[in-house]
């Protein structure tokens, strides 16, 4: 597959793994977002022995915390590199999960439904986002819950017009895939759009979260000369807050499927 074709097929990462643990994973934000998505998914964690999907688990940072609990994990990426690390990190704290190179929506067709299924930061970068979720979702058993995270479309508008210059145009006309440093997303999603989805499939909503309502938008400058404390102290008041929580980089949403 070639990134320069737009949205035409599921991005796989295998040339972006070392990217992504860098600039995503290995810094405080990524410590942010793992942390808040702990405290949504704090009381599913200390139930005993759930049945997990981590569909596209990346480095399988969430799936490993799960599994040191008790819970039962199965995982999938469709990226090879990705989830040889993924097995590597859970070899080397002696945990045990199923593991499947495989999309998931190929993995959906064959699984077992789940008590919790968590998608994170993959809806965004399918070809077919909603049909992919429905596939998806199909995986979570009556009184079970979907945790979605996703990149957010209002907070990539925001963010690149307030940058300025070349990102006026891109923006303007929706060209941002492929621009920059290549994880832009091409279809970042709306959270009004997904709250609408998931309450139309009988979903209901348990977390609401914004993650980076704030961090994101300020430039090298305005972070060196504020205290990093101070700043987390801002994010987390406001981070579940109606107002600020749809302007974070990504959003969280739990949801519980009705019985």
């Amino acid at each position: 597959m070639r990134i320069k074709q737009r949205g035409k097929y599921d991005q796989n990462f295998d040339h972006l793994v070392e990217k992504f643990e860098k600039s995503i994973y290995g810094t405080v934000k990524g410590e942010w977002r793992l942390k808040l998505l702990q405290e949504d998914l704090e009381e599913l964690y200390r139930k005993e022995s759930l049945n997990i999907w981590d569909a596209g688990c990346g480095l399988g940072q969430m799936a490993l915390w799960f599994a040191k609990r008790g819970h039962m994990l199965t995982c999938c990426d469709i990226s090879y590199k990705m989830l040889e690390k993924a097995k590597t990190l859970f070899a080397k704290e002696r945990m045990e999960a199923d593991f499947y190179q495989a999309s998931s929506q190929e993995l959906s067709k064959t699984l077992s439904q789940q008590d919790l299924v968590m998608f994170h930061a993959v809806i965004e970068w399918l070809a077919e986002p909603l049909k992919s979720l429905e596939m998806v979702s199909s995986r979570v058993r009556p009184g079970g819950h979907l945790s979605l995270l996703f990149f957010n479309h209002h907070s990539l508008i925001y963010r690149n017009t307030l940058r300025g210059g070349w990102r006026l145009q891109t923006i303007l006309g929706k060209t941002w895939y492929g621009k920059g440093k290549k994880l832009t997303p091409p279809y970042p999603q709306k959270p009004e759009i997904l709250l609408q989805w998931l309450k139309k499939n009988d979903y209901r909503i348990k977390a609401h979260t914004g993650i980076r309502v704030f961090h994101d938008y300020m430039d090298k400058e305005a972070l060196q000369i504020s205290n990093e404390a101070e700043l987390m102290e801002l994010e987390y008041r406001y981070c579940r807050e109606e107002t600020f929580r749809n302007m974070g980089r990504y959003v969280h949403i739990l949801a519980q499927k009705q019985l």
